[in-house]
């Protein structure tokens, strides 16, 4: 209740509802001479648990830094679950934010991006980092991911159209972490092959989500995805809230 007995308002917690963060524009400077531009969204108060370094989905169809469950997981998680979240743009990729130099490179030499994200976080002094990656993020996280010093990787939608079998198997007795979140009916790579084809980690969390498609269109699919990102990072957080106080 707040002061003199009125009643607390809650707001659903949906779309584009920003919650409590701190949110910084920041650069990111690659070891071949390119800056990237993205934006840090950290708890307001207290320190992080734990950080997602967001790897968006193909930026040649449409993929950027604010792709929905990258942006949502910025707009939520900080305030949810005392999370810290780096979301750019890999080279050549524009968004509202701006455009990073350089030219899409087909995942090779983003290899550069990821390992400037991983830097500045270090350099932050940031806890706990974790590659998130959506479809073509998941290429990156499972192909550069395992040489960083990062906690593990959870992908989300992961084609396998750019990862090598052998790069997916050396992950496994890594003590790295791995999460696999594949919708039911992904147009690109559904659960059964997709089972098969992370069958070389067994140690691996492998989720299928019932009724998903591979954009996570849909609030209960936002939902179920940010929660099995809490799941890994900071289970204490669960369950996630679906709705929250609102300022008078």
């Amino acid at each position: 209740m707040l002061a003199g007995g009125a009643m607390t308002r809650m707001q659903e917690i949906r779309g584009a509802v920003e919650l409590p963060r701190v949110a910084e524009d920041i650069e990111l400077h690659t070891a071949d001479g390119l800056t990237l531009v993205g934006e840090l969204s950290v708890p307001v108060s207290g320190a992080p648990e734990a950080t997602l370094i967001a790897l968006h989905p193909l930026p040649t169809h449409g993929g950027f830094m604010d792709s929905h469950i990258l942006l949502k997981a910025a707009l939520r998680l900080p305030a949810l679950a005392q999370l810290a979240v780096l979301r750019f743009n890999t080279r050549g990729t524009q968004s509202p934010r701006g455009t990073s130099e350089g030219t899409f490179d087909e995942g090779n030499a983003e290899r550069f991006d990821v390992a400037a994200a991983v830097d500045f976080v270090r350099e932050r002094g940031l806890p706990a980092p974790w590659l998130l990656g959506w479809s073509f993020g998941t290429e990156l996280a499972l192909k550069y991911g395992l040489s960083m010093p990062i906690e593990g990787i959870i992908v989300l939608s992961p084609p396998l159209r750019r990862t090598t079998a052998d790069e997916v198997a050396a992950w496994h007795g890594s003590g790295k972490h791995v999460t696999v979140v594949v919708p039911e009916f992904d147009e690109f790579l559904p659960p059964r092959p997709a089972a098969a084809g992370f069958a070389a980690i067994p140690e691996a969390r492998f989720v299928a989500v019932e009724g998903g498609r591979h954009l996570w269109v849909g609030e209960r699919f936002v939902y179920r995805v940010l929660t099995e990102i809490v799941r890994d990072v900071n289970p204490s957080a669960l369950p996630l809230p679906h709705e929250w106080p609102v300022e008078p």
